[in-house]
């Protein structure tokens, strides 16, 4: 490659993770492009060979990172920029008249597929959403994960700064930590998940726990205060486990997406850019269907069961929040099914108690309930 000129301009960069544009600038080196924040800090860097060119309205130049683990883009309306990055880049042609009778294909191709997802979005996007998760490449799932994962520590960490979020890092809560990560480790061995699992403890007072796309599970602290030995904080996250395992959390995303999410793939655009966020926004405030929750109690007791742990921990824990709800206590239960009737089919399922040994012993109990201790 002949020697590039130096160019400088202004672009809009997307991190892949959010849906917030952020005005930089772009400079064109000898082998890649620096991007500068608006206080000049260079945040990322591009290599020219790894540049491609994605889709754009005919006023800009869209590129993305090829083999990056974030779907990054950078957005340049500067002519001069753009044709310096085109001149530096073999791959990558701009004016190329077989190139621009493509793009008009792909204009007749768009429209036929706009038709096609209006059709979807009216009659068929609840049916096609769980073929749609369960195709998912992992790596589209992360970033599904990512922003619902950012939406909900917007909604619940509404503490004070200094107070950190996630328990564990105390002084006073490393042992709790470790008693939680021997915890999980049981639980991923039992449920036997494909799927990495970030698992954390929070400071909220709810006796509940959250599953979103990508792996990501939240036990809130007041379900571990709430519950009365281990296997009942075992048997809620074997609950949210089995979300994971089944891929809701990225079917309510597709769904509450819909056209977007579906015409964005199609594009190559999976990060979806608003239309993500605001699907996992509604994911937060959605609640999963009645046969999704049963399969997710269904998985928690054969977990437990792997485990030679209580099966009916999962029953006790709801039976005894319902009779005793307390102040947070019924967010648990919205969107499922009753609490007689999930009781009845867990014990159904399982009518013998374990008599093995405990998933954690008594010390690494007792710590797992100071996890928070700390900023409380």
């Amino acid at each position: 490659m002949s020697d590039v000129a130096t160019r400088t301009g202004p672009a809009v960069y997307f991190d892949g993770v959010t849906a917030a544009r952020h005005d930089v600038t772009v400079t064109c080196g000898q082998s890649a492009i620096d991007i500068s924040d608006a206080g000049g800090l260079v945040i990322a860097q591009w290599p020219y060979s790894r540049l491609t060119h994605l889709n754009a309205p005919a006023h800009l130049f869209r590129l993305g990172l090829r083999d990056s683990d974030r779907l990054e883009r950078l957005e340049i309306a500067d002519n001069a920029l753009a044709e310096t990055i085109d001149q530096a880049c073999p791959n990558i042609d701009r004016t190329d008249a077989a190139d621009r009778s493509a793009r008009r294909g792909a204009v007749v191709l768009s429209l036929a597929a706009v038709a096609s997802l209006l059709l979807v979005a009216f009659y068929g996007v609840p049916q096609i959403a769980d073929q749609i998760a369960r195709g998912l490449p992992y790596q589209i799932e992360q970033h599904l994960g990512r922003a619902a994962d950012i939406r909900f520590r917007t909604s619940f960490d509404t503490a004070p700064k200094q107070r950190p979020f996630e328990c564990g890092d105390g002084p006073n809560e490393i042992e709790g930590k470790a008693a939680f990560d021997a915890l999980m480790a049981k639980l991923g061995k039992g449920a036997g998940l494909a799927t990495p699992v970030h698992a954390s403890v929070v400071r909220r007072e709810e006796p509940n726990a959250f599953a979103l796309a990508g792996g990501h599970v939240y036990v809130l602290r007041g379900l571990i205060e709430a519950a009365k030995d281990v296997d009942e904080v075992a048997a809620i996250i074997a609950h949210e486990l089995g979300h994971v395992a089944n891929r809701d959390g990225t079917r309510g995303i597709v769904q509450s997406a819909g056209v977007s999410l579906i015409f964005g793939m199609l594009l190559g655009d999976f990060v979806g850019g608003v239309a993500v966020v605001a699907a996992a926004q509604s994911l937060l405030q959605a609640r999963f269907s009645r046969n999704q929750e049963t399969a997710a109690d269904d998985f928690a007791v054969l977990t437990l069961q792997e485990l030679n742990a209580d099966p009916h921990a999962l029953a006790n824990f709801l039976d005894r929040v319902a009779r005793h709800p307390g102040q947070n206590g019924m967010s648990i239960f919205l969107g499922h099914p009753s609490v007689p009737e999930r009781v009845a089919r867990i014990i159904a399922m399982s009518p013998a108690r374990r008599d093995g040994q405990p998933l954690l012993d008594a010390a690494q109990w007792q710590a797992l309930k100071r996890i928070c201790a700390d900023h409380r």
